[in-house]
């Protein structure tokens, strides 16, 4: 209930940031009212379409289970464990490690893989990648996350058209129009920084619940927890590069280096994902 509160709370942040960029830059009613219908617009449409913005971001390729059985055989005995319907199954062309999720709910869902997770993790490790991905459809994380990305989407474009007539329009406004040039530039300045950080506090809030649950899934999170560990090591080397607003959606975060890419990370760091996971593994043991 308390990340449910905060997940609301914080996409109306973003919301709000949406509506606030367009008072900024119009100004006046006028400027409220184009920013409250930016964002209901935004929201429904990326309510209905999520699936298709993400799938479309990182190129998935729907597959058959003729051509990939051993994934379908796990997708489908997850679905069975969720008592959820199977998902669709997508192939990422990527020999990049990674996996996400996508979809409004668990009847419109959809898994995707990328060609090098498949090649580089054993079928138990892969199971867990799955139950954690399945995780998110049935917590409605999916949704949640293509809605955060697309309206974070909105927020970095708005502001770079704003720039952009700041640049070339001489940064010339009408005073009946109202909104002040000060704000303007701290909006184009700050505003996609503020979305990013609302963005990613979203993403951290839902990464130790899907862990959890696919811990439960599977009965096994030692596997998830080596898989993640083989993850981060190839997505320094190799990362799944697309727009960054669907960042979030990946299994491991593809963005290296240190301070800032734990800073900027849109997920918790994997040695506390990990230490969560044998946790739980302890808490599993001695229940049984």
């Amino acid at each position: 209930m308390g990340n449910q509160f905060k997940t609301a709370a914080l996409l109306a942040a973003l919301s709000g940031l949406l509506i606030a960029i367009s008072y900024w830059v119009i100004g006046g009613s006028s400027g409220l009212l184009i920013g409250i219908g930016l964002a209901a617009v935004t929201n429904l449409f990326s309510w209905y379409q999520s699936d298709k913005i993400a799938l479309a971001v990182y190129q998935a390729q729907p597959i058959s289970e003729r051509e990939a059985p051993g994934l379908y055989r796990i997708v489908e005995k997850l679905s069975r464990r969720a008592n959820i319907p199977t998902p669709k199954v997508y192939i990422v062309p990527s020999q990049s490690a990674n996996a996400f999720a996508t979809g409004r709910d668990p009847e419109h869902a959809a898994v995707a893989v990328t060609e090098g997770i498949l090649n580089i993790l054993p079928e138990d490790e892969l199971e867990g990648v799955i139950a954690h991905e399945f995780t998110h459809i049935i917590n409605r994380d999916t949704l949640t996350q293509a809605v955060a990305a697309t309206v974070a989407g909105a927020i970095s474009f708005l502001a770079q058209m704003v720039s952009y007539s700041l640049w070339f329009g001489g940064g010339s406004r009408n005073d009946n129009r109202g909104g002040n040039p000060l704000g303007v530039l701290l909006t184009v300045m700050l505003a996609p920084l503020a979305a990013t950080i609302i963005q990613l506090a979203i993403s951290r809030t839902r990464e130790f619940s899907a862990d959890a649950g696919s811990a439960k899934l599977t009965n096994n999170p030692r596997a998830l927890a080596r898989a993640l560990q083989r993850l981060e090591a190839t997505a320094r080397q190799m990362p799944l590069n697309a727009n960054p607003a669907f960042e979030p959606l990946l299994i491991i975060n593809s963005i290296s280096g240190q301070f800032l890419g734990n800073l900027f990370s849109s997920h918790p760091a994997t040695e506390a994902r990990v230490a969560a996971l044998l946790k739980l593994e302890q808490q599993l043991t001695t229940k049984a």
